[in-house]
C-alpha cells in the first residue's frame, strides 16, 4: 500500500471508510443517557480524515462519589497542530529501521533510540495525536528502555483525559500500558530493563531526571480516570484503555495467544497491527497471570467500589446494550466476581439486571427489559457473561423467570441461542442440568438438523464438567436422531458424523454423504462422558465395516473422530488395541496422508513396546514411499526411525524410559485425586 493509502486508512478496529462507519453506527446506535451521548458538533483537527465528536463531562464537580449526568462543560480530544514536515520525514525514515530492528550491537541500538528521542524532544504529545507519528511511537516503545518509557508516560499526565479519548493517542497509551505490565512483572521478580543502565541516559553530559515509577504512574492514571469513568466507558477510543487498565491492575492475562476470544483486540484491529505496526507485543508475561504490587490491588478495589456506587441505574442499564461500554462493564463484573462483591444488593450487576438480585419478586417492567436484552445483539453478550459468573441461586432465578418453557424457541433464535448455550454450559449442579436436558429433549432433533447443534454441545459440556446426566443426554440424542430400536443404535456414529436422522440415512448413498464439523465435535464430546458414556459410540464404531472406518482416517473431520477415540482417556487400552488392529499393515499408507499421519502419531502414543516395533517395521519396509511424503517424513522423525535403524537397543531403552515416566506421573495424579474422593464420601456419610 502506498503512503497516500496509509494516510487514508483509519486505525484500529473501527477503521475503514468514514462515511460507511457513520452509517453503521447510526443503524446500531444504543440509547444512552444524554450525558453520555456525543453531540453532533464535529471536532476538526488537521491530521484527521474526519471529525471526532465532542464529549461532555463535569470538570467542576467536587463530589467524587457521584458521576454527574448534567454536563455543562465540554472537552474535545487533544490537538496540538500539524507535525513539523522535517520531523515527520525523519521519523518515517527511522520507521524502516523500527520495522526490522536488527542492529549489529546493543550499543548501535542504544545510539539509534537515543537519537530518535532527542530529535522529537518537545514534540512528544504532538506526535501522539498524529496518525503516522503515533504508529511510529508504538514501534519505538518496543525497543526503548524502561526509563524512556516512564519519561514518555509522565509527559502525558498533563492532558490525560483529552489524550485518552483521542483517536490516535489512545493507541499509544494502550501500548504504554502493555509495556508497563511487562515492566511491573520484571520489577516483582527483581529484574530491570533488558537494556543496560547506561542506555537510559539521554546524553553523556545530561543528568537523568528522576521519573515516577511504573507503579506511581499507574496509580496517578487511576486517580485521574476514576471520576470520569462512566464517560470514558462510553467513548469508543477510551473504552479500550479502560479494559487494558483493569487487566493490568488485576494482574490478569491481557493477550491470550492460545484463545483469540480472550484477546482485547478484534480481528480487524489485530490485522491492522500486523500490517502496519509490525509484530504485536507478545511478551510471555502478558498471556499469564502476573504478580502485582499491593498498592495496585488496593487501587483496583477502590476503583471498583467508587464506580459501583457512583454509576446510577439508568447509566448501568444503558451500558448493557452499548457496543462500546459493554466490554468494559463485563470486565468489571469479572473482577467483582473474583472479589466476592458481584451479587451484593445495589451492586453494579444488580443495577444492570434492574434490581433482580436484591428484589427477585415479579416485576413486569424488568421482565420485559430482560427479555428484550436476550434478543439484543449486544445485550446477549452481556447476559452470556452473567450466566458464566452467576451463583447457583441467581442462575436458577434467571432460568425459571426467563428461560423455563422457552428454551426451544430461544434456541432457534439467531441471537438468543448463544445466551441459551451459555446458560446450559454453566449449569451449576446436577439438578439444574437434568431439568434443562428434560426441557430441551423434544427439540434435540430440530437443533441438530436446523443449524443449532451448539446448544447440544453446551449440554454435553455440562455433563462432562459435572460428571452427571450421561444417560439423559444420550436418550435425548437417540430421540433426536430418530433411533427407536436397539439394533438401530449401531448407526449412531454415522448419524452424528453426517448429522441426519435414521430414516434418511438408511435410504442415502453413503459414499456421497458429507461429514459435518459440528457432528464430529459432538462425537468427540460424547467420548469424554464420564463412566461408560463412551460405549454407545464405540459399539457403533465396531459395528461398521473396517474399510469404511479406514476411509474416515483420510478425511478432515473423520480423522478427528478416529484420533479422539484413540486418544480418549476414558476408553480402556484393550478397546483401543482393537482399533489399532484394524489399521495393521496400513500405517505406511496413513503416514503419507495429510490427515492419516495424525492417526499414526496418535496410535504411536498409546502403543506399548511390541506394538511400536510392529509399526516401526512396517514404516521401514516402505521407507522410500514414506520418505517421499512431507507428512511421512514427520512421522518418521516422531518415531525416531533412524535411531532404530542404527541402534535399536538404545531406541528400546529410551522408549522404556518414556513409558516408565508416563506411568509414574499417572500414578502421582491418581494418588493425588484419591484422597479428594475419599473425603467427599466421608462428608456425605457425615451429612447422612
Amino acid at each position: 500500500m502506498g503512503e497516500d493509502g496509509k494516510r487514508k486508512t483509519r486505525r484500529g478496529k473501527r477503521g475503514g471508510d468514514a462515511k460507511k462507519q457513520k452509517d453503521i453506527e447510526a443503524s446500531t446506535e444504543t440509547v444512552l443517557p444524554a450525558s453520555l451521548t456525543a453531540p453532533s458538533t464535529e471536532y476538526t483537527a488537521p491530521p484527521m480524515d474526519s471529525g471526532d465528536s465532542l464529549f461532555y463531562f463535569d470538570t467542576g464537580s467536587k463530589d467524587e462519589n457521584t458521576m454527574n449526568v448534567d454536563k455543562e462543560d465540554k472537552i474535545s480530544p487533544a490537538s496540538y497542530g500539524l507535525v513539523n514536515p522535517d520531523l515527520q520525514s525523519y521519523l518515517k525514515n527511522c520507521e524502516t529501521m523500527l520495522d526490522d530492528p536488527k542492529f549489529e550491537s546493543i550499543e548501535d541500538r542504544i545510539i539509534f533510540v537515543n537519537n530518535v528521542y532527542e530529535e522529537m524532544k518537545g514534540f512528544e504529545l504532538q506526535l501522539t495525536t498524529d496518525h503516522e507519528g503515533s504508529r511510529i511511537l508504538e514501534k519505538l516503545f518496543r525497543i526503548s528502555s524502561e526509563y524512556q518509557i516512564r519519561r514518555f508516560f509522565s509527559l502525558m499526565r498533563e492532558d490525560t483525559i483529552r489524550l485518552v479519548i483521542h483517536r490516535f493517542s489512545s493507541h499509544t497509551i494502550q501500548t504504554l500500558l502493555l509495556l508497563s505490565a511487562v515492566a511491573l512483572e520484571r520489577g516483582v521478580h527483581g529484574e530491570t530493563s533488558d537494556l543496560a543502565a547506561g542506555a537510559e541516559i539521554e546524553g553523556e553530559d545530561e543528568v537523568r531526571t528522576k521519573m515516577p515509577t511504573f507503579e506511581e504512574l499507574l496509580l496517578e492514571l487511576v486517580n485521574t480516570l476514576t471520576p470520569q469513568w462512566a464517560f470514558l466507558m462510553a467513548n469508543e477510543y477510551a473504552s479500550h484503555i479502560l479494559r487494558v487498565l483493569l487487566l493490568v491492575l488485576a494482574g490478569n492475562p491481557i493477550e491470550d495467544q492460545s484463545n483469540p476470544k480472550n484477546s482485547i483486540k478484534s480481528k480487524r484491529s489485530a490485522k491492522y497491527v500486523e500490517d502496519r505496526n509490525g509484530e504485536p507485543i507478545n511478551h510471555p508475561s502478558l498471556s499469564v497471570p502476573r504478580k502485582i504490587p499491593d498498592s495496585l490491588t488496593d487501587a483496583l478495589d477502590q476503583l471498583l467500589k467508587t464506580t459501583d456506587s457512583s454509576i446510577n441505574d439508568l447509566v448501568a442499564r444503558g451500558f448493557t446494550t452499548s457496543r462500546v461500554g459493554s466490554p468494559v462493564l463485563q470486565q468489571m463484573l469479572v473482577l467483582q466476581s473474583k472479589k466476592g462483591t458481584l451479587e451484593q444488593p445495589g451492586s453494579l450487576l444488580d443495577k444492570c439486571l434492574l434490581n433482580l438480585v436484591s428484589d427477585p419478586t415479579e416485576n413486569a417492567r424488568r421482565d420485559s427489559a430482560l427479555k428484550l436484552m436476550i434478543d439484543d445483539i449486544v445485550g446477549s453478550h452481556f447476559l452470556q457473561k452473567v450466566m458464566e459468573l452467576a451463583s447457583p441461586k441467581l442462575l436458577q432465578t434467571l432460568f425459571e423467570r426467563y428461560f423455563c418453557g422457552r428454551l426451544s424457541v430461544l434456541s432457534m433464535h439467531p441471537i438468543s441461542n448463544f445466551v441459551v448455550q451459555s446458560l446450559l454450559s454453566n449449569a451449576k449442579n446436577e439438578r439444574q442440568l437434568k431439568t434443562m436436558i428434560a426441557e430441551i429433549q423434544p427439540s434435540v432433533g430440530t437443533l441438530l438438523f436446523k443449524q443449532r447443534p451448539g446448544v447440544v454441545r453446551a449440554l454435553l459440556d455440562s455433563c462432562i464438567r459435572l460428571r452427571a446426566g450421561s444417560v439423559e443426554i444420550m436418550n435425548a440424542l437417540y430421540s433426536g436422531l430418530g433411533i427407536s430400536a436397539l439394533d438401530e443404535r449401531k448407526e449412531l456414529i454415522n448419524l452424528l458424523a453426517f448429522l441426519m436422522p435414521y430414516k434418511e440415512f438408511v435410504n442415502a448413498d453413503y459414499d456421497q454423504l458429507p461429514f459435518r464439523i459440528q457432528g464430529s465435535l459432538i462425537i468427540q464430546l460424547v467420548l469424554q462422558l464420564p463412566g461408560d458414556g463412551h460405549e454407545p459410540i464405540m459399539n457403533s464404531f465396531f459395528a461398521q465395516a473396517p474399510d469404511r472406518m479406514y476411509s474416515w482416517c483420510k478425511d478432515p473431520s473423520g480423522s478427528r473422530i478416529i484420533e479422539a477415540i484413540i486418544s480418549s482417556e476414558h476408553i480402556p487400552l484393550a478397546t483401543k488395541r482393537q482399533v489399532l488392529d484394524q489399521y495393521s499393515n496400513k500405517y505406511a499408507d496413513l503416514a503419507i496422508n495429510k490427515y492419516g499421519s495424525h492417526i499414526v502419531d496418535a496410535c504411536w502414543k498409546v502403543s506399548d513396546m511390541p506394538y511400536k516395533e510392529k509399526i516401526m517395521i512396517e514404516l521401514i519396509q516402505r521407507e522410500m514411499l514414506v520418505q517421499d511424503s512431507p507428512f511421512g517424513r514427520i512421522v518418521m522423525r516422531n518415531c525416531r526411525v533412524e535411531q532404530y535403524k542404527r541402534r535399536a537397543d538404545e531406541w528400546r531403552e529410551r522408549e522404556r524410559s518414556l513409558q516408565k515416566g508416563k506411568r509414574m506421573f499417572k500414578d502421582i495424579f491418581d494418588s493425588s485425586s484419591t484422597p479428594n474422593k475419599r473425603s467427599d464420601k466421608k462428608s456425605k456419610k457425615s451429612k447422612k
